[in-house]
């Protein structure tokens, strides 16, 4: 049976094969950081479980300190196929170089309803984490499409990825660093604080007012987080759950899926979400991409804006009126 440890160790061996030829590319600019980097990476998902609450906390440190020392981490050129290579092939096949990415969201999503229907002890995915297990599952099959189809060098995936990754470089840990950093304001009950000075300074007495709190929460706590992972505990703790769901009796899923959709909001009007904002100005070479309000940024407000008021209203129709 899959399950999400294979899915730990697949990863882990992806970072692995980075680090080892980023170790072996002599022309990188900075060869040691990112070897170093991928490696700890790698080391994280392979072993994990094994080193412990300490260890992993020492391991994150030292991610910490090899992303922050020294600037920013360079952008290899492994030897792959060649651009002229690339676009002959792209102006060939046109649109239907999207079928392999078309083949992950499909397998993700139709490996998690099959599953979800199927009787418990089924022998190809585990019940638990299903949907991340059908998404990995869903890449390699991706993976296995493209190459066959495609027939790349051999190493075309490995060099091509480790090229995506330094272009990443340490923002490639930022959702995961969020959402437990957001496990650990759970923990530490910062909901319940949040809540007590939201409701000390807003008198939420009616189902609208709650809806239009919890919403604009979700929103401005990930503008400061960048991660809705991040503010959804916190913010459903604080408002979600007490108030609009058992105060006001308020449907519990609409709630919390139009609330973490008002976080996905949040996320688009701000730097700290740097995998989505900050990263894709840089490889786009904006001329402002290190402006705190870069071009994608601002972009992306107004659209954020409406879908922000367009999910108070649907909360509040759906989750009270129907």
């Amino acid at each position: 049976m899959i399950t999400l440890q294979h899915a730990y160790i697949v990863v882990g061996l992806m970072f692995l094969a980075f680090a080892v030829f980023t170790a072996t590319d002599r022309a990188h600019p900075t060869r040691i950081r990112n070897t170093l980097f991928w490696g700890l990476i790698a080391a994280s998902m392979l072993f994990g479980d094994l080193l412990g609450g300490l260890g992993n906390g020492l391991l994150v440190v030292a991610l910490v300190i090899v992303g922050a020392v020294g600037g920013k981490m360079a952008v290899g050129q492994p030897a792959t196929t060649s651009l002229e290579e690339r676009r002959e092939a792209a102006e060939r096949r046109g649109n239907a170089l999207f079928v392999p990415a078309l083949i992950i969201p499909l397998v993700a999503v139709g490996g998690t309803l099959l599953a979800k229907h199927t009787a418990p002890g089924a022998w190809l995915i585990s019940s638990t984490q299903t949907t991340l297990i059908a998404l990995g599952l869903g890449c390699l099959i991706a993976l296995f499409a493209a190459m066959a189809w495609f027939r790349p060098p051999v190493l075309a995936p490995v060099q091509e990825g480790r090229r995506l990754m330094d272009a990443i470089g340490w923002a490639t840990l930022l959702p995961q660093m969020l959402a437990s950093l957001g496990a650990v304001f759970l923990a530490a009950d910062v909901g319940g604080v949040v809540g007590e000075l939201v409701s000390q300074a807003v008198p939420l007495t009616t189902p609208l007012l709650a809806v239009i709190a919890y919403c604009l929460g979700m929103a401005l706590f990930t503008i400061v987080m960048g991660n809705a992972f991040a503010a959804f505990p916190v913010m459903t703790a604080a408002i979600g759950l007490p108030i609009v769901v058992h105060q006001f009796d308020g449907n519990p899923a609409i709630v919390c899926a139009i609330g973490m959709l008002a976080g996905f909001c949040g996320t688009l009007m701000t730097p700290m979400a740097a995998n989505f904002n900050v990263v894709p100005a840089n490889l786009l070479e904006l001329p402002d991409r290190d402006a705190a309000l870069n071009g994608v940024i601002r972009a992306q407000i107004p659209t954020a804006l409406i879908m922000l008021g367009a999910n108070i209203v649907l909360m509040y129709l759906l989750a009270f009126r129907f």
